[in-house]
């Protein structure tokens, strides 16, 4: 489970209906296979504040997130401003790893407009009770994870096949993918008109939306799929 509060019980607990296919029946050359190892590798890294790889990748996710506000401190209230739960955001990291924050952090520098667009909070009717942004980004980095199956030896869902075919066109796909998600999820989140205890409803139904776009029979790169032209730069 990500993080402490109410709406996060029970988040991920459902998986849904899978249409499955046989792995086997799928070829894969060594470059796709390649990328998947280092996909696998990225997230067996947890957060360490510690590291000083790990807060400069922190530190440029505050400048890329608000370049004319200097953050004064690792550990601020400031963060509350970016959606995490508290002054800490290894705090929320730890439900998800290195990874959710390597997320964030490409979203906001491939995709800026988009990314500032969603944490701001700029586009359509919003409701008084928000989703937390940067919390909310590492539910969907989790959510990402459990439909590709990366935490399998070898996938058997549709979905999770047709991304390591995505793989070998792109090897940022699984970040891009993310990003789209993200982009999903806001759009479900106003089309359902939803407020903060309505947030697991939106991810499911984002996870679904997402899982039929990775199951069509023509997927071959990442821009393939239809919800990749709600992301612009």
């Amino acid at each position: 489970m990500v993080g402490n509060r109410a709406w996060f019980a029970g988040l991920f607990s459902g998986s849904g209906k899978r249409r499955q296919v046989s792995a086997e029946k799928i070829v894969l050359d060594l470059t796709p296979l390649q990328r998947l190892q280092s996909l696998k590798e990225r997230l067996n890294v947890p957060y360490d504040e510690t590291r000083t790889d790990h807060q400069e990748s922190l530190r440029a996710l505050w400048n890329a997130s608000f370049p004319d506000t200097e953050l004064t401190s690792l550990v601020s209230e400031q963060w509350k401003d970016m959606g995490w739960q508290g002054v800490n955001p290894a705090t929320d990291f730890r439900g998800c790893g290195f990874v959710s924050l390597e997320n964030l952090l490409f979203f906001a520098r491939t995709y800026p407009a988009s990314f500032k667009r969603l944490m701001l909070k700029q586009q359509g009717m919003r409701t008084t009770w928000e989703y937390p942004f940067a919390v909310a980004g590492v539910n969907i980095s989790y959510m990402l994870i459990q439909l590709l199956e990366l935490n399998s030896v070898r996938p058997k869902s549709l979905p999770g096949i047709n991304f390591i075919k995505v793989l070998t066109e792109h090897e940022d796909a699984f970040d891009v993918l993310y990003c789209i998600a993200f982009e999903m999820m806001d759009a479900q989140w106003l089309a359902m008109r939803a407020s903060y205890m309505q947030f697991k409803e939106v991810l499911e139904a984002t996870r679904q939306q997402l899982e039929r776009e990775l199951s069509l029979e023509d997927l071959n790169g990442i821009h393939d799929l239809p919800a990749c032209n709600l992301l612009y730069k």
